[in-house]
């Protein structure tokens, strides 16, 4: 049985699923973790939903990626590597460099590393993780899957900042987006649930985890979406501000004596959002349960709420109306105080909120049979996309 893998690598990890090729099932999953730090992991989930785990030595991919092959063939996986007739890999920034998934060659390989400074806490870290794969797996066909792909359908009045032009052409000063492949998923499969042609419908999608987007997805490709140049952009996340006035942080770097950029950087992605607000923490679930006594924690989720609102009625107004408010990742998927949070503002488009239905979660529908706009809950299921990729451009079907 041929397989194909799917792989996310990070600065110091991996997540990969291992699919069959003839029906898509899931045969492996698991994480290598803290790769090339002491302490280092890997885990793995069979189809049977038995887990191993153990602490090893990950000193780099490489090993970490031979670790993977080995543990497939220990708990009968594969028998054979020979058995993986592709690998995909998630990559975070391919700018417009990269406007659809391809297959990674030592040639095309340098483009990913060359746009480090577009994604530099992963662009490096996932181009580590193809060259290991080449290097172990070296007539396999590997194929880069890129997180700004989908959002390359944007026009330019939608992805041009105001700023002068020449930015743009010298320096590429542009919106990318995120989660591109997480809403190629979703959409395709929104549009499935609602029984209707993904190019007649109009969606707003709320890719909503540590991590959070809203795309807007018209004719079946990216109208427009939260995210920016980098991740920082957009709504209010886990630890990353959103969007800010820039003079704000010029104000505050003046008063606290900073001055270097660099650091200012780093307390917008990894200090601020639900963290920054709250004081307590960058985890919705932890926001939601001392909401109620704490109200630096009640502001972090309104405020949360509020900017999912905002991009909502914005991207409505745009397209001149929506047929389908999407929930999915994380939070969207698991939070129904959310969903009912950002839902029962949308009742002058249409949409009928069924709060019993948001009781729990799933795939599912959560806006009532006659409601004008549908709302939905849709879990996303990104590694599925690299497969499709993967057997869409190594022609394996």
């Amino acid at each position: 049985m041929n397989k194909i893998l799917a792989v996310n690598s990070g600065s110091s990890s991996f997540k990969y699923k291992l699919f069959s090729l003839d029906d898509e099932s899931v045969l492996a999953s698991g994480l290598g973790d803290r790769i090339g730090i002491d302490g280092s992991s890997f885990e793995m989930k069979l189809a049977d939903g038995t887990k191993h785990k153990e602490k090893l030595d990950l000193p780099n991919q490489e090993t970490a990626v031979q670790v993977l092959l080995d543990w497939l063939k220990k708990y009968d996986v594969i028998k054979d590597v020979k058995e993986i007739v592709g690998v995909g890999h998630r990559i975070v920034n391919g700018a417009e460099v990269f406007p659809d998934s391809t297959i990674i060659t030592k040639d095309n390989l340098h483009k990913i590393f060359e746009l480090t400074d577009f994604a530099p806490l992963h662009n490096p870290a996932e181009g580590r993780g193809i060259e290991a794969f080449m290097k172990i797996l070296p007539d396999v066909p590997q194929v880069g899957v890129f997180d700004t792909s989908f959002h390359q359908s944007m026009d330019a009045v939608h992805y041009m900042y105001s700023l002068p032009y020449e930015y743009y052409e010298k320096y590429q000063a542009r919106k990318f987006g995120a989660h591109g492949t997480s809403i190629r998923y979703v959409s395709k499969r929104t549009a499935e649930i609602m029984g209707k042609d993904l190019k007649e419908l109009k969606m707003i999608i709320c890719h909503l985890g540590s991590g959070a987007s809203v795309t807007a997805v018209k004719d079946g490709k990216c109208y427009d979406t939260s995210m920016g140049f980098s991740p920082l952009a957009g709504i209010t996340m886990g630890t990353r501000s959103g969007d800010v006035d820039p003079s704000v942080l010029q104000h505050i770097m003046k008063m606290e004596g900073m001055t270097d950029f660099n650091e200012m950087i780093s307390i917008l992605n990894r200090k601020s959002g639900l963290l920054g607000i709250s004081g307590l923490s960058s985890d919705m679930r932890d926001i939601s349960a001392n909401a109620d006594k704490n109200p630096r924690a009640r502001l972090a989720r309104e405020i949360f709420i509020n900017r999912i609102v905002r991009y909502i009625g914005g991207y409505a107004a745009e397209m001149n109306g929506v047929d389908a408010i999407v929930f999915t990742a994380g939070i969207g998927e698991h939070s129904d105080i959310v969903r009912a949070g950002v839902l029962k503002n949308f009742g002058y488009l249409g949409l009928k909120f069924d709060a019993e239905a948001n009781k729990t979660n799933g795939e599912k529908f959560i806006s009532t049979p006659d409601s004008k706009v549908a709302a939905l809950i849709v879990p996303t299921d990104e590694e599925l996309m690299i497969e499709r990729d993967v057997v869409r451009l190594a022609h394996l079907k």
